[in-house]
């Protein structure tokens, strides 16, 4: 019988063995297969990197206004057609999305990129710089891409080349969503994000996380991320000071809505520097537009004035509107004007899903290089790609597009007529994003892929 009980066990310890032995290949098998697909995808986004930057010139040197993106929609849907991958176009005025489907059904993943330009005359002397002009509620103005969206359209187009390169080897769909009017578009004309959701671009399939990005004067392909809220909610208004028009070599005469818009405006300022807690969240109000009279020896009947609100905390928000309210009706009554205050409801504030930052932030750490992947304090720029975190989960980070070594004198912000991008830093931004997508169609939104 012993003889028996070492012979049996014997053979258990064989098959102990012989199932690691078979356990191991099957592991390493993964591992080098997951390794060989991020080689794939690294190969192929260095084939597109210079189809990348000649897109991104092409729509810098033709720049359009929001809802009116009509030659860059083109330039888009043509291109997607041309991956075989299924177009629906004209979304939200100009929108265009794109639908890859894999080898087998899984999960849905939504990239987004914004394509509009701004009112703002280009000064940068490129030999590509724009020279578009067009009429913007109702006045003439110059177009330029000076946020960079030329550069986020350019990169999701390299994007989807990868992708539909690489549709055999995924499970799931993917979803391109090329997004008009995210900074600018026609008053009075709904547009953007909010009007592509009403449009059904969320369904049809349902993304189960969807990415962005936004180009920034940050370190050269250095990428900047954040977990919970990292863009700022924006509220616009409109004051109107109603006084009484008069003579200007006799103001005694009528109620000067100049002086009492002048007073208000420093009143405004007083909100963020004296009246609420800045250590609870950053706050921002800033005046941008004035408008009044039609001659020098006239007081005019009013002024109006415009301008934006930021806020990160959705308290302090709600405290803010109401100071500017308060303030603005209160100086001009005791003035013996009248103030009509206008606020939008404004965006949200954009708020990155804490479990994919979690999931994805080595996938970033992996393709920026060792020290470039780091967190960011939340800024005070606004997003309405807050309307589609809201609805599914999302992750938006930042690029930075200094050069190497920049000229600190030669830096300049977004929505600057100086504003520029150094190319090279884009294919990080291709990259980035083929990744991140490829990660949760072969792990699930809720999984976790082997690589």
């Amino acid at each position: 019988m012993s003889c028996f009980r070492l012979t049996k066990s014997a053979i258990i310890m064989i098959l102990i063995v012989i199932a690691g032995f078979l356990a191991f290949p099957a592991g390493s098998a993964q591992k080098a297969g997951s390794a060989a697909l991020r080689n794939d995808i690294d190969r192929l986004c260095g084939q597109v990197e210079a189809k990348v930057i000649a897109w991104r010139r092409d729509i810098h040197e033709h720049p359009e206004l929001g809802n009116w993106e009509f030659r860059t929609a083109r330039l888009v849907a043509e291109h997607l057609r041309s991956l075989g991958i299924e177009v629906q176009a004209e979304v939200a005025h100009t929108g265009v999305v794109g639908l890859l489907r894999g080898r087998q059904p899984g999960p849905v993943v939504a990239l987004r990129a914004d394509m509009d330009a701004l009112p703002v005359k280009e000064l940068t002397g490129l030999p590509f710089a724009s020279k578009a002009r067009t009429t913007y509620n109702g006045r003439e103005v110059d177009v330029m891409h000076a946020c960079g969206h030329d550069a986020h359209t350019a990169v999701l187009m390299g994007v989807a080349e990868v992708l539909a390169g690489l549709r055999n080897r995924l499970t799931g769909s993917v979803k391109f969503i090329f997004q008009p009017s995210e900074d600018s578009r026609p008053e009075e004309e709904e547009g953007g994000a909010a009007l592509m959701i009403k449009e059904g671009v969320l369904e049809g399939p349902r993304p189960e996380a969807i990415f962005g990005l936004h180009v920034l004067p940050l370190d050269h392909a250095a990428i900047a991320y954040r977990t919970g809220g990292i863009m700022a909610a924006s509220n616009n208004f409109a004051i109107t000071i109603v006084g009484r028009q008069t003579h200007g070599a006799s103001p005694w005469a009528g109620i000067d809505p100049i002086t009492i818009s002048a007073q208000i405006i420093l009143g405004l300022q007083t909100i963020v520097s004296r009246q609420i807690d800045l250590t609870t969240a950053p706050a921002v109000i800033t005046v941008g537009m004035i408008q009044a009279g039609v001659q020098t020896n006239i007081i005019p009947q009013e002024v109006v004035f415009s301008g934006t609100i930021r806020t990160l905390d959705p308290e302090m928000r709600k405290d803010v509107l109401d100071r500017v309210r308060r303030t603005a009706e209160s100086i001009a009554r005791s003035a013996g004007a009248e103030a009509r205050v206008d606020i939008s409801d404004g965006l949200p504030v954009v708020v990155n899903d804490p479990a994919l930052v979690r999931r994805l932030v080595p996938v970033l750490e992996r393709v920026a290089g060792e020290g470039k992947a780091v967190e960011t304090p939340p800024v005070t720029y606004s997003e309405d790609f807050a309307y589609f975190a809201e609805k599914v989960p999302g992750f938006f980070f930042f690029l930075g597009i200094n050069p190497v070594n920049p000229d600190p004198s030669k830096i300049f912000p977004i929505h600057s007529p100086y504003f520029t991008v150094d190319e090279s830093a884009l294919l990080t931004g291709v990259r980035a994003l083929t990744h991140m997508a490829v990660e949760v169609l072969l792990g699930g939104a809720g999984g976790r892929h082997g690589s």
